[in-house]
């Protein structure tokens, strides 16, 4: 069936006013960093120590096997911003000059748990992802993710062609050479201003388009492709699954031409999103974690040139997280 003609779905008719809905024109420089306070950093430094004493597999610990009270406590408010108020943070560091990155990563995977569970981000499994140029290019159904190249991604949401994890966390470690600049934006507020200005193609990126899914699927999956909206509703939130480069892919895997409405609807989508004084960009710095709302958040990179060394090179960290089901990759 054509997405053109599918029922019509479920949409939020309202301009929404709540703190998700932001520009960066209207946050404070530090809206969303969250320092990492004495009692925090102590904490750190002694859970670390105890870790390199007694070494277990990343995937084995578990925050309630530790004393972290100062920890635990921010990451309760850190879980506050995510769901209740502008859904992103910045953890303003981590201490890993006094440790291994082994250690560090440890350390970043025990707050993580304590805002939600941690999922798999692979269909085989995979838990921490290694977002590192590894020299490859991703093309249209091949499988490669652009988080393991070194070129520039637009702004889209996490596994938005299978099962959208809630939560998507990164983790510095080490800072390219030149360029790499994040940036996120507000797909709310995206929104809000389609519906003012274009309600009709609002309405269009309800309905499904075609997304190459990355060969993340088992051997029996006979789907290269799925077919979801762009937004959807629940009569509470408003949910975003948004890639336009694997739109573009997934409508070449499926051998299907996008309709002139679903183009010009997703052209309008992005101009909105790249409008100035929308988005806010900032350079990570090593120690750093980003967390955000990978349903009503978008976030994206500038290309990056690493340094000659391999000890330099760029290398960040991913963790994904659901507030239900199995950490299964499909949940």
């Amino acid at each position: 069936m054509d997405s053109t003609e599918t029922i019509a779905p479920r949409m939020l008719r309202e301009i929404v006013s709540s703190p998700i809905a932001w520009t960066n024109d209207a946050l404070a420089p530090d809206a969303g960093v969250v320092k990492v306070s004495d009692a925090c950093r102590a904490e750190l430094l002694a859970t670390a120590e105890l870790l390199e004493a007694n070494p277990l597999p990343l995937l084995s610990l578990r925050p309630g096997d530790f004393e972290m009270p100062a920890c635990r406590a921010m990451m309760a408010g850190v879980r506050d911003t995510l769901r209740s108020d502008i859904g992103f943070v910045i953890i303003d560091r981590l201490p890993i000059e006094a440790m291994s990155r082994e250690t560090a990563t440890k350390l970043y995977w025990l707050l993580g748990n304590m805002v939600d569970q941690a999922v798999a981000q692979k269909w085989d499994g995979l838990m921490a992802y290694g977002v590192q140029d590894t020299g490859q290019k991703n093309t249209p159904g091949n499988g490669v993710r652009s988080s393991v190249t070194n070129s520039g991604q637009d702004y889209h949401t996490d596994n938005a062609f299978n099962t959208p994890p809630d939560y998507v966390a990164l983790f510095c470690l080490q800072t390219a050479m030149q360029g790499g600049i994040s940036g996120i934006v507000s797909f709310q507020t995206a929104h809000n201003r389609l519906l003012e200005r274009s309600p009709e193609l609002l309405e269009r990126l309800y309905r499904p388009y075609c997304m190459d899914r990355q060969a993340e699927y088992g051997p029996d999956d006979p789907n290269r492709f799925s077919r979801v909206p762009v937004f959807s509703y629940d009569g509470e939130r408003l949910f975003t699954r948004f890639s336009d480069w694997l739109i573009k892919a997934g409508q070449i895997v499926a051998g299907e031409e996008l309709d002139d409405l679903g183009r010009a609807a997703l052209d309008a989508l992005i101009g909105v999103i790249n409008e100035p004084g929308m988005g806010r960009e900032f350079e990570f710095q090593p120690g750093q974690i980003q967390i955000l709302d990978n349903r009503r958040i978008g976030h994206r990179r500038t290309a990056f040139e690493d340094w000659p060394e391999p000890e330099r090179r760029r290398h960040l960290v991913r963790l994904w997280f659901r507030r239900e089901g199995r950490p299964f990759y499909h949940g």
